[in-house]
């Protein structure tokens, strides 16, 4: 049941390699050489390779995920660099190519970016407001940007949570689960309907506090962008809605929600439609986030560490959602 929701890619371990074979194979296509230390991720093989000039990360790609795939988020990320946006730098294979094929998946290098990851600063409203800026920043570049496999299904994706029905049972809290249940209810009535007529372009898509890194000197800054991997073509709004989801403070969702609305509207303009979704696609980014780890960390118990680092936030702050006037929230976005 899992296995058909979560897709061949969600549900594949990530790839194995020795790290003395991986030293081997980036030395001989890269030049590189330097000690490697692991790196978490959900899905990938991802090494920090350190040289006396530079960080690097070395990136295995699931050998599920379609090689196509992989071109998108390396052609993204080449675009992105164009635009001057602070994201890694790909770096090129002796012989140019932007990325290396192997049996256990493809092989990629890029740039390590320095900074702090977000979930290891003190929380502030500016910090989420310059977040949110970046996020419009991120989405004006990528603007025009397209790919042919930009629209594969990928569950993160908020346009695809109506699969996520068959997840539910994994939740282990009734009560969680049956607020999972009334969330999902609510995407189909009023979501999904929306969907089509929204504006849609390519979105980083997982603007979490893992894959944001704020200036040491100054942690209310965001300095970088990491991890493109969730990439798609989706309406804009989803990628809004799961960047505000991240910073949602349960202890004040609606004052929140509205700082980054109003912090994102300021540099990419939210039509009116967009702003009335906003809440709802947040709370169903929280569901995605408590659904498909659920799944997952019960698939992978060695990695449950990892896949569950979201799910405490996202139980928090869908709880504190469910507890607002839906009224109040709408007037709120509408004054943007």
């Amino acid at each position: 049941m899992t296995d058909a929701t979560l897709g061949s890619l969600l549900g594949s371990a990530p790839p194995q390699m020795a790290q003395a074979d991986l030293a081997a194979l980036v030395a001989q296509h890269y030049g590189l050489r330097g000690p490697l230390r692991a790196l978490t991720s959900e899905r990938d093989l991802n090494l920090h390779l350190a040289t006396p000039e530079q960080g690097y990360v070395i990136k295995l790609a699931n050998p599920a995920e379609p090689a196509e795939v992989t071109d998108f988020q390396t052609r993204a990320l080449l675009h992105l660099q164009a635009a001057g946006l602070p994201v890694p730098r790909l770096i090129r294979s002796r012989d140019g190519q932007t990325q290396v094929p192997t049996p256990q998946g493809i092989l990629r290098v890029l740039t390590y970016l320095e900074g702090i990851p977000q979930h290891l600063t003190p929380q502030s409203d500016a910090q989420a407001a310059d977040l949110a800026r970046m996020a419009a920043r991120l989405a004006l570049g990528l603007q025009g940007f397209s790919h042919p496999a930009a629209d594969y299904v990928l569950q993160w994706d908020l346009k695809q949570a109506a699969a996520l029905q068959p997840l539910l049972p994994a939740i282990a809290d009734p009560a969680l689960r049956d607020l999972a249940a009334a969330t999902l209810a609510r995407y189909h009535v009023d979501i999904a309907p929306a969907l089509p007529d929204l504006r849609w372009q390519v979105v980083h898509n997982d603007l979490n506090p893992h894959n944001v890194l704020c200036a040491p000197d100054a942690p209310d800054r965001i300095a970088g962008v990491l991890d493109f991997g969730d990439m798609v073509r989706t309406p804009l709004i989803c990628d809004v809605a799961i960047a505000a989801a991240y910073q949602l403070d349960p202890r004040a969702p609606l004052h929140s929600l509205t700082n980054f609305a109003r912090a994102y509207h300021a540099v990419l303009p939210l039509t009116a439609t967009e702003r009335a979704l906003l809440p709802d696609l947040a709370a169903t980014r929280m569901l995605t986030t408590i659904a498909i780890t659920s799944a997952r960390a019960a698939r992978y118990p060695d990695n449950a560490a990892y896949i569950l680092r979201n799910f405490a936030a996202a139980r928090a702050g869908l709880i504190a959602l469910a507890g607002l006037e839906r009224s109040s929230v709408l007037k709120e976005l509408e004054q943007l």
